[in-house]
């Protein structure tokens, strides 16, 4: 028995000394139950809305002002034509427009019902749905106010709901740009970080390099497939979107793809900075899987939308590629916009392309010296 214990106490000893070990066990569980318990939410927090009076007088104004101040919504623009609805939901931050028509309060007066329209970005269906409902609810709990009582429905504010961009809030309009992110962060880095720590882990990588070929050559073989089977990938998704779910690309497809080949060599870039810090391939696998796949799901947008997490949440997402790309491929797809909607987070990859070459490169050489 004395034995056996002090061979138990030995494990113990071996468990704390080994950080990575201690990380797995304690680091993981306790990131993954906070990610899971903020970034899982299907409430609505500081939702953009964008104001278009078209008649200013007192109810549009009170009207107005209870759905700001309900706690769910931010104002992001004030509006002053139906021209500009379009070009707002494009940029992204807008998620639903609130139309009051001319003559709102005069004619709620006179013909005891008037019209307000709710035109929400179809293009996020989950966030449009509860936008709009919440939106409905506090219109009725208006018309309950202003009526004194729910017994009489005298003065009646009707709201009509429209969609754009996705007028039937098909799911697919939200899983394909996801699942295409998903599809190439993990092919692209995961593999890339494998293929090149199993050279070194089984220590074929100094044959490569007493070979003619350069370093740099050596890691350009090592990715090239990649970089051609993911943009496979990509053409592959998209011809299945378009045939089965029947899900065109709105917007430039020569574009969709030049983005799409930016993304796929930010990834592959990643890959090799995981492989220079990663010494056998269970730790690329893991530092891929757990550092990649969670994250894309949950902090990017994918699923959840961002501003409903805490603050904490929307700075980490910042350094996640995937944030800007679904941004892009959306869009691109389902919105129809250019080059103009979408150069910042394109700068951003290129960014952290950049970056990531950068010290992967360097942290490559010092480690094969």
């Amino acid at each position: 028995m004395k034995r056996f214990l002090g061979f138990v106490k030995k494990e113990f000893r071996h468990i704390f000394r080994d950080y990575r070990t201690l990380f797995i066990l304690f680091g993981i569980p306790i990131a993954e139950i906070l990610i899971f318990g903020y970034a899982i939410s299907m409430d609505i927090k500081n939702a953009g809305v964008a104001i278009l009076d078209l008649s200013h007088d007192e109810v549009t104004e009170k009207l107005s002002g209870k759905i700001l101040s309900s706690g769910f919504f931010k104002k992001s623009a004030d509006l002053l034509s139906y021209e500009e609805i379009d070009q707002v939901l494009k940029k992204g931050k807008t998620k639903a427009v609130i139309v009051f028509e001319e003559g709102f309060g005069k004619r709620l007066i006179r013909e005891g019902k008037a019209s307000l329209s709710i035109i929400a970005d179809g293009s996020e269906p989950n966030t449009a749905t509860l936008v709009t409902n919440y939106t409905t609810a506090i219109v009725n709990d208006f018309n309950i106010e202003m009526a004194g009582s729910a017994l009489n429905n005298a003065l009646k504010i009707v709201p009509e709901v429209r969609m754009f961009y996705n007028p039937e809030l098909k799911s697919y309009s939200m899983f394909v740009p996801g699942v295409i992110t998903l599809i190439l962060i993990l092919v692209s880095a995961l593999m890339t970080s494998v293929t090149i720590t199993r050279e070194k882990e089984f220590g074929t990588m100094e044959v490569l390099l007493v070979s003619p070929l350069k370093p740099v050559q050596i890691i350009l073989g090592k990715v090239t497939p990649y970089f051609i089977l993911s943009f496979i990938n990509v053409l592959v998704i998209l011809a299945m979107s378009w045939l089965v779910f029947g899900l065109p690309v709105k917007g430039s497809i020569i574009l969709l793809l030049v983005e799409s080949m930016l993304y796929i060599l930010m990834s592959l870039s990643l890959g090799i900075l995981i492989s220079t810090v990663s010494s056998t391939m269970q730790q690329a696998i893991f530092i891929s899987l757990v550092g990649l796949m969670l994250p894309t799901i949950l902090l990017s947008g994918f699923i959840f939308p961002i501003e409903n997490m805490p603050e904490v949440y929307d700075y980490l997402s910042l350094i996640m590629p995937p944030r800007y790309f679904i941004t892009i491929i959306k869009s691109i797809m389902i919105k129809g916009t250019g080059l103009l909607y979408i150069w910042k987070e394109t700068l951003v990859l290129i960014l952290m392309t950049t970056v990531f070459i950068g010290i992967s490169v360097r942290k490559f050489k010092v480690r094969l010296e």
